[in-house]
């Protein structure tokens, strides 16, 4: 009998958790990456503060800050908030905060966001998106200068764009 191969199989189970913050709306997820200090948890509280209006109808909920666990089923990544962590962010110069409606199982993974250095070049118009494995699973990818007004918005509207490439 033939062995199905791990992508393939729906019953295969790889987690791992990483170091990185992650907000949903619309029912999918964007993984937010950059080194310790570098805003992650300000981006994430900053999209979620923001209310939904014409341009971004969908609500931002937390899923995770600081740690998220990642969860491959068959060909598909979903996350999660590390049960110790769930529901709490951080709000530098005032402490751990805990957010009411933040997302609870966890949800489907459709972005990761990298955060650069101001100095670096952000792409302006990706075609075809960048793409980037995790746990063997491709992700498109979206780099965001953190101190830009404009980046909780342009993360929203990437992760609610319907011409985001289809993941798993």
């Amino acid at each position: 009998m033939a062995v199905p191969h791990p992508d393939l199989d729906p019953h295969s189970l790889e987690t791992v958790t990483i170091h990185a913050s992650a907000i949903a709306a619309g029912g999918r997820v964007a993984l937010i990456r950059g080194p310790s200090g570098a805003g992650k948890s300000d981006l994430t509280l900053r999209c979620i503060a923001l209310a939904p209006t014409p341009l971004l109808p969908q609500q931002a909920s937390l899923v995770s800050d600081d740690q998220t666990v990642i969860t491959r089923r068959g060909g598909k990544l979903y996350a999660s908030a590390p049960a110790r962590i769930a529901g709490l962010l951080e709000a530098r110069g005032i402490g751990i905060v805990r957010v009411n409606d933040a997302a609870g199982p966890p949800m489907p993974l459709a972005l990761v966001v990298d955060l650069v250095p101001s100095g670096d070049a952000a792409d302006r118009l990706p075609d075809p998106w960048p793409m980037v494995p995790i746990l063997g699973v491709e992700l498109p990818l979206l780099r965001l200068k953190i101190h830009e007004a404009s980046a909780p918005i342009r993360l929203l509207l990437a992760l609610g764009c319907h011409s985001l490439p289809a993941t798993g």
